[in-house]
């Protein structure tokens, strides 16, 4: 027989067995997309817009599907219905953190982040204590705070109005909280050791916001002091990274929407002034700075695809039964974006978080910080910061841009797990 037909018929046999290990090993698990052997459903992703992908498979196969990342299965939830019931009403059953290939290297599935089960529980319960004996929650923090936006506007000052990169900045003032909180100290932006500190977590968000690919799982060692110095790097990257690039984002999207910039600055002279710092009370009586702020985390989809999450059980969900262990992504992208809840949502509008009468609204659909047992840790303190940030920044500086508002670009820039703003400089013209 020809050797090329032999090959064929060879290859054909084992794709169909895998075909038929995959199925029939399936159970009761939801539809999805054919996986090929080995490599699964990979073709079928677009790497560089992962959230868009699984909104057309969603189309196919509905809110609950399955894909094959490799050859374990994974459930993807698609939609506010389907990811709120399984992360709020069924919180224990989905609340394991699903494998991430790159961040197991990296954390070796210690920390607060990536660990799972009594060590996940143990380590939050722990974080979370300690961070509240350290004053998180208290006026303390918010001192802390408001001095570092001081400190941050006195550096956006020697920029002298002059065009700039704000990058650099923005990852120093949320990262000095932290330091604050942990080290009961804040640093000078040009310190030698705060330096090389911010270079570490660069490198750190870098590795963990590369693509996921295979599945490689180790058995780890009980909660130690490597553990804790993982918690304390999660702490920091996560601490660091998400608000510094929230807020280059929001002035990102400022400088596009003029308007909305000079309604915000003067609902701050109007409630707060120039004369004293903005606190955390004024937030009640700005609406509309406060739907801003909203509306940018809305917007900008920080995280589409959530981190990864696992059942800790055998769980019965909608009819399907998901087996103990398997990996679950959560769609954030298809929440936030939801055109029922916020129309036109591909438009960045503060008004999709106010009523008629120009007051403040809640959304059940607002999720930047996930939901139920592992949502973010440090949400009251990214909330904080955001809206301090911001007000002493738009009290302080008249923001310029380079480009016609027409020609500024905010079309995200896929960064793995991430969606960051596009490069770009502000200029910070003293008021």
């Amino acid at each position: 027989m020809d050797p090329v037909v032999v090959l064929v018929l060879s290859l054909s046999c084992l794709l169909l067995l895998s075909l038929w290990r995959q199925s029939s090993g399936r159970g009761k698990l939801p539809p999805g997309p054919t996986p090929l052997p080995v490599i699964g459903n990979f073709f079928q992703i677009d790497a560089k817009n992962i959230s868009q992908s699984l909104t057309n498979l969603s189309k196919v196969y509905g809110p609950v599907f399955t894909l094959y990342l490799g050859r374990k299965p994974t459930v993807v939830l698609h939609g506010y219905e389907a990811v709120k019931e399984a992360l709020i009403d069924h919180g224990e059953e989905f609340a394991g953190r699903g494998i991430l290939p790159v961040a197991e290297r990296v954390t070796n599935g210690l920390g607060i982040l990536f660990s799972n089960g009594s060590r996940w529980k143990e380590t939050r319960r722990f974080s979370l204590m300690t961070l509240r004996n350290l004053g998180m929650g208290k006026r303390t923090i918010e001192n802390r705070v408001q001095e570092e936006a001081q400190c941050l506007v006195e550096e956006l000052s020697k920029t002298n109005g002059s065009p700039c990169d704000p990058t650099f900045i923005l990852s120093c003032a949320p990262c000095n909280v932290i330091c604050s909180i942990i080290f009961q100290n804040r640093f000078d932006y040009k310190d030698e050791e705060f330096l090389n500190l911010m270079k570490k977590m660069d490198e750190n968000f870098k590795i963990l916001s590369s693509p996921w690919l295979q599945e490689n799982h180790n058995q780890q060692s009980e909660f130690t002091l490597e553990n804790l110095a993982a918690t304390v790097s999660n702490l920091f990257t996560a601490g660091t990274e998400t608000t510094s690039t929230t807020l280059r984002y929001a002035l990102l999207l400022l400088l596009k929407h003029p308007h909305v910039t000079a309604k915000v600055q003067e609902e701050v002279n109007r409630v707060v002034g120039r004369h004293r710092s903005p606190s955390m009370q004024d937030r009640n009586h700005m609406p509309y700075t406060d739907a801003m702020i909203h509306e940018v985390q809305r917007f900008i989809d920080l995280l589409p695809t959530n981190l990864p999450h696992a059942v800790t059980c055998d769980t019965k969900f909608r009819n399907y039964l998901i087996p103990k262990g398997t990996t679950v992504i959560t769609s954030l992208s298809s929440v936030l974006q939801d055109s029922k809840e916020f129309p036109n949502p591909e438009v960045f509008d503060p008004g999709h978080f106010l009523d008629k009468n120009g007051n403040f609204k809640k959304s059940d659909y607002f999720m930047p910080f996930s939901a139920g047992k592992q949502i973010c840790a440090g949400e009251g303190l990214a909330r904080m910061e955001l809206f301090l940030f911001l007000t002493t920044i738009l009290q302080t500086f008249n923001l310029k841009s380079l480009h016609h508002t027409k020609d500024i670009n905010i079309t995200p820039v896929a960064n793995g797990l991430t969606s960051l703003p596009p490069p770009y400089k502000i200029c910070f013209i003293p008021v």
